[in-house]
């Protein structure tokens, strides 16, 4: 091996020995978990754990309340992603217009909720979603609608959680969607202006095809980490009323940590896993299709 191989390696090894050390063993760790009955007993002497196979995968198929944390979660991703998507260029495309001042300032302070504590911004919500004290039913009813018990009627417990989520995680997408912006070539709007088109017919042709790759880039992490869902109803539910917010994250959480079935959860960890990455699969295919047609 030449110096500057050796060189090479020398730099990138540290990182490579953490990635090996804190991902990839963990993760092989916890796959081994998940083919055995690893509880509370294994935990205080390791002769209780016993391999069982497919097991703990075949039991998660037939348990009802993983099914509803699973639909729990399917809803709160196909309704939250593209609602947070769409917030997210919205906002982007408003802090490129042209008659904007002060961009920075405006970047910051919708930039903001992502960088604050999900507890900190919790209790305000939970406030602010108050069935009784709440500003949002205060503010309904001044229009004429009854107050809603947001967080203690199951009907209203996920699209309340979907519009806090959406608040406190669009500011990252923006933030990449001004990046995309940015890079469009002006020439591009110059010459769809010639040929007479409008701003909305600029934001059609010209805008929304040349954010194709950003677009798809935001799609997949919002899908990852929608599909992730855990403090908002760990902070503000607890998984309920009538488990309608407990995602597959907080159940495999409450299998983990309170009633110690680390195998169980483990697989509930990898079933969770499979899942995005078929969604990821899905949409990288659909994007090709796309592109190519």
């Amino acid at each position: 091996m030449t110096a500057r191989p050796r060189a090479a390696w020398s730099f990138v090894s540290p990182a490579l020995v953490a990635v090996l050390v804190l991902f990839v063993v963990p993760v092989l760790a916890a796959l081994a978990l998940s083919f055995t009955d690893f509880d509370l007993y294994g935990v205080a002497d390791r002769h209780h754990v016993r391999f069982i196979g497919l097991d703990n995968y075949r039991r998660l198929l037939v348990t009802p309340l993983f099914w509803s944390a699973l639909g729990n979660t399917a809803f709160f991703v196909v309704v939250g992603a593209p609602l947070s998507i769409a917030v997210s260029l919205g906002a982007a495309v408003l802090l490129n217009a042209r008659v904007v001042r002060a961009r920075g300032l405006f970047r910051t302070a919708l930039f903001a909720p992502v960088v604050t504590t999900v507890v900190a911004v919790a209790v305000i919500w939970r406030y602010i979603f108050h069935a009784r004290y709440g500003f949002l039913n205060y503010a309904l009813g001044w229009v004429g609608i009854d107050a809603i018990d947001w967080l203690g009627d199951p009907h209203w417990s996920m699209p309340a959680m979907i519009v806090f989520a959406v608040w406190k995680n669009f500011g990252y997408n923006m933030i990449i969607f001004v990046a995309g912006l940015h890079s469009i070539p002006g020439d591009l709007y110059d010459a769809a202006r010639i040929d007479g088109a409008n701003r909305r017919q600029q934001f059609r042709y010209v805008t929304l095809p040349a954010l194709a790759p950003t677009t798809l880039l935001i799609t997949i992490l919002t899908m990852v980490g929608y599909f992730q869902l855990f403090a908002e109803p760990y902070v503000m539910t607890r998984g309920g009323p009538a488990q309608s917010t407990t995602s597959v994250l907080y159940f495999m959480f409450e299998e983990g940590f309170k009633w110690w079935n680390l195998g169980y959860a483990s697989a509930v960890a990898f079933v969770l896993f499979a899942i995005m990455v078929a969604g990821t699969l899905l949409q990288l295919a659909l994007a090709r299709r796309w592109s190519r047609g």
